[in-house]
């Protein structure tokens, strides 16, 4: 898949967010790049470049106090070759990518692994109603 098309599956990902997401979203970044770099890999505690397929940098929501003023803007960064080596069809990597958004999105908002998990299963599921609709 060629980096322009995947770039348009990262923004589509992004349009599809829940709308509560979409409208609290301020002062983030988003990032398509390749492979994670060496510092992130060991940061993380990987030693494979394909094991990572996106990471949230940054302080979540959560978190920020009345003190969290002029900061650079958190990041989200999204692996394509990663994403791409994982799936098969288009189909896949298209909805890996949506996942993918979803659950670096969810950390942003502070949100656990648990409860991520919770929000990415109930996402597909509507995904899928709405899919088997049209």
């Amino acid at each position: 898949m060629k980096e322009k098309e995947f770039e348009e599956l990262v923004i589509e990902a992004i349009g599809e967010l829940p709308e509560y997401f979409r409208e609290k979203m301020e002062n983030i970044s988003i990032h398509i790049e390749e492979f994670p770099d060496k510092n992130i890999l060991r940061q993380l505690g990987s030693q494979s470049p394909y094991s990572i397929l996106g990471l949230y940098q940054g302080v979540p929501i959560t978190r920020r106090g009345i003190h969290y003023r002029n900061v650079m803007p958190d990041r989200i960064i999204i692996f394509r070759k990663p994403i791409i080596h994982k799936n098969r069809s288009r189909q896949d990597i298209k909805d890996n990518i949506k996942q993918v958004v979803l659950h670096e999105v969810g950390h942003y908002f502070g949100l656990n692994e648990r409860q991520l998990d919770i929000l990415e299963k109930e996402y597909s599921s509507k995904r899928k109603k709405i899919n088997d609709n049209t």
